[in-house]
């Protein structure tokens, strides 16, 4: 039985969580929070303070880092390599490189394997990005991501005066993902790619033009896309916008000779972003056992396991029934 910890117990910890009770061959085998323990309710796992992580290194297995990509993981998974084998879902992808520098240096001194940027984006996308050109080297990648919620961006908008409460969904224009499939001859640009729609709760009497305006004309976040702003009541957000949906594809189109394409896509539509984040990094910490008792060492990303590491299915049964 894998002995994992779970390092953070927001979204992302709740969905590693959920995933566990789908793994016959896993157990959570304790929660590290900031929190106060006392206040943090799992479903039956032992909860402790992250300062105490350390009374935990015989006791676990795999640690999953699970805090957020902006501030907690930098910090947070070279300290718990140190003491864990690890992985987390670092999604910055401009600070892969450095990030991946520092867990190596962490991991390779205390003799652990810690597996960076798990997920789907990156994680399986990435896979399936280095798979697409290895097999089509002639020919174009293409990323499309939703429909979905964009954490950060809704948070962006609950930033803005005026505003109690917002959700940010991005879609893929269907359009461009139709010509990208078919091989037309498009122009793949921010606006042509993806709109933003925003569902806003205002406060009573704010200005809805001006905050309207603010979204529509904020850099980075809106000002490249089509963006609808819709306002709504908080009853109407929290009935029709609870969930975490999002999803997207990866297209790989390219020829094999003169005049012959051939489209490789793979698509995910995903009814709770954490649950299935959750769910990749489960299965990789599979895979980091797997690297750690064959005496491995460092840092690792999704390229460097195989299929077989992530699979509880024993090789001799993937021959047999999956091959």
């Amino acid at each position: 039985m894998l002995r994992v910890a779970i390092n953070g117990y927001g979204n992302l910890g709740r969905g590693v969580e959920q995933a566990i009770t789908k793994n016959a061959d896993m157990e959570v085998a304790v929660v590290f929070t900031r929190r106060d323990p006392a206040t943090v309710t799992t479903q039956g796992a032992p909860i402790a303070h992250v300062d105490d992580m350390a009374s935990w290194a015989d006791k676990v297995d795999v640690c999953l880092n699970c805090g957020g990509s902006a501030t907690d993981l930098i910090e947070q998974t070279p300290a718990a390599a140190t003491l864990f084998n690890t992985v987390d879902s670092f999604d910055t992808h401009a600070r892969i490189p450095e990030h991946f520098a520092a867990v190596d240096a962490a991991a390779k001194a205390s003799g652990h394997v810690a597996l960076i940027s798990a997920g789907w984006d990156p994680g399986l996308f990435s896979m399936l990005r280095v798979l697409g050109e290895a097999v089509l080297p002639d020919g174009a990648t293409t990323t499309f991501w939703g429909p979905g919620v964009s954490q950060g961006h809704s948070d962006a908008l609950r930033r803005i005066e005026g505003v109690v409460d917002a959700k940010q969904y991005t879609r893929p224009v269907e359009a461009t993902v139709a010509a990208v499939k078919a091989g037309d001859d498009v122009e793949l640009t921010t606006r042509s790619m993806h709109t933003r729609d925003c569902y806003v709760v205002a406060e009573e009497g704010a200005d809805r033009a001006r905050i309207e305006r603010e979204i529509v004309e904020m850099p980075n976040y809106f000002a490249d896309y089509d963006t609808t702003v819709t306002f709504i009541t908080a009853e109407e957000l929290a009935a029709e916008h609870a969930g975490i949906p999002h999803g997207g594809s990866v297209i790989r189109r390219g020829h094999t000779s003169e005049g012959v394409a051939e489209t490789v896509s793979f698509e995910l539509q995903l009814d709770s972003n954490p649950e299935f984040t959750g769910s990749v990094l489960v299965a990789t910490a599979r895979a980091v056992a797997r690297l750690a008792a064959r005496g491995e060492t460092g840092a690792r990303t999704v390229f460097d396991v195989t299929l077989a590491d992530l699979s509880p299915t024993s090789p001799e049964e993937l021959r047999a029934h999956y091959l």
